[in-house]
């Protein structure tokens, strides 16, 4: 096996344990909220603190994988979430919980954009959006797999022991990512020099400088990047946040019935990414970059969009159930599209750059988290923020028309860019 894909196997699995840390409060939400007493509108600022400092640390986490490497960012972000992960598991009330996690968020940021940074080391531009579909497609797996786990393991020990459980798991990713993982190809005994030279990666005289800030902020296409993403995330975190809630409280669903029923949107969203990164990459080597990636994007979130509103109109369980797998599917066939744009504009900066990126979407996750508890409130009704957050997926799909991935930050001298379509 080519050794860029045994890195992808452990890029796969640290986003597996990713997002079952993340999903295991949701899951557990019911029984937390019930436990310490949590109004829906308190319980928003306990899912949206996390979503405020990651998307504070964002920035720093990303550019300093540019700088000194994933192995040692993606360790120490690891080992961090890791602590206040078991730590959630000890909490008993609102403030101590919201501290955790707001601290938890803080040590998961930049978990993504290292990801991004070393595929954007170890992958060929033309297989980019593949190797994050396949990132991303493992977050999905974690988050399908995490209520057949939460719901069993709280009925029978609590919900604190899910944390427990939970933080365990990523102190032995770090141990086997550090000692066997490399920032670059050419330090990694047995890669062969025809790999190198597929990938085109750099040499030991390969310098990763700090991204060139004046010029991105006068760049149009940094900020729609940055706009598409913030509207993009109000929509999906609603499936990190309240979708277990919203569909016992607002559609009647048991337990039981939950823990199979909210799984599906997660292995939609599995599906879709892998679809849409295969996709993005065969129509950019067919048609060009620029509408390779724009129309995978595009379609994508116009279509969860479509599908969230009809979740909000249309009543039943298993109506929500089926409109939220299409919608989180066709949404997902945008992500590692979104990625790799980061990486065609990004190149040696494409942490800085995704970290950019999701540093706004996660303003608009928290948000999000804070309006849907804040609107049920207001409604009694779970149905009614559903519509607000499917206009806001339709505007970041227009959002994604404008943006030319094409269009480098710093063009690099010598690179010859794919073409764009005529």
């Amino acid at each position: 096996m080519p050794y860029r894909y045994r890195v992808l196997v452990l890029l796969f699995l640290l986003s597996v344990i990713t997002y079952l840390d993340r999903v295991c409060i949701s899951v557990a939400g019911p029984r937390m909220q019930s436990e310490l007493g949590l109004s829906p509108y308190l319980w928003g600022w306990v899912v949206g603190a996390f979503t405020l400092s990651y998307a504070l640390f964002e920035i720093p986490s990303g550019a300093m994988a540019d700088r000194i490497g994933a192995r040692k960012v993606l360790s120490r972000i690891v080992l961090w979430w890791s602590a206040f992960t078991a730590l959630t598991g000890m909490m008993s009330n609102f403030w101590a919980l919201l501290a955790v996690r707001f601290a938890f968020g803080a040590g998961e940021a930049g978990a993504y954009p290292g990801s991004n940074s070393s595929i954007s080391r170890w992958f060929p531009t033309t297989q980019r959006a593949l190797g994050m579909s396949v990132v991303w497609a493992a977050s999905r797996i974690g988050g399908a797999i995490s209520p057949l786990l939460v719901v069993p393991i709280q009925q029978a020990y609590g919900w604190r022991a899910c944390f427990y459980l939970f933080g365990a798991v990523g102190v032995v990713w770090v141990v086997i990512w550090y000692l066997w993982y490399r920032d670059h190809p050419w330090q990694k005994s047995g890669v062969t020099a025809d790999e190198i030279k597929l990938i085109g990666s750099g040499t030991a005289a390969e310098v990763h400088h700090g991204l060139p800030w004046a010029r991105a902020l006068r760049n149009s296409n940094f900020w729609i990047i940055l706009v598409m993403y913030h509207t993009y995330c109000w929509g999906s975190y609603f499936y990190l946040s309240w979708l277990h809630t919203f569909l016992q409280k607002g559609r009647g669903m048991a337990e039981d019935e939950m823990k199979i029923y909210s799984a599906l949107p997660f292995l939609g969203g599995m599906l879709g990414n892998l679809v849409g990164g295969a996709s993005s990459d065969f129509l950019s080597r067919r048609i060009g970059l620029l509408w390779g990636r724009r129309i995978v994007g595009s379609a994508g979130l116009m279509l969860s969009g479509i599908f969230m509103l009809g979740t909000a109109l249309l009543p039943g369980k298993m109506t929500a159930a089926i409109l939220l797998t299409l919608g989180y599917f066709s949404m997902d066939c945008m992500l590692p599209v979104a990625w790799a744009v980061c990486i065609d504009v990004g190149k040696k900066y494409s942490g800085a750059l995704s970290g950019s990126m999701n540093m706004a979407g996660q303003l608009g996750s928290f948000l999000s988290a804070l309006a849907f508890g804040k609107i049920v409130e207001m409604t009694g009704n779970y149905n009614t923020p559903l519509i607000p957050f499917s206009m806001s997926l339709m505007v970041s799909a227009l959002l994604f028309l404008r943006i030319d991935p094409t269009r480098q930050l710093e063009p690099e001298q010598g690179v010859r860019e794919l073409p764009k379509a005529a």
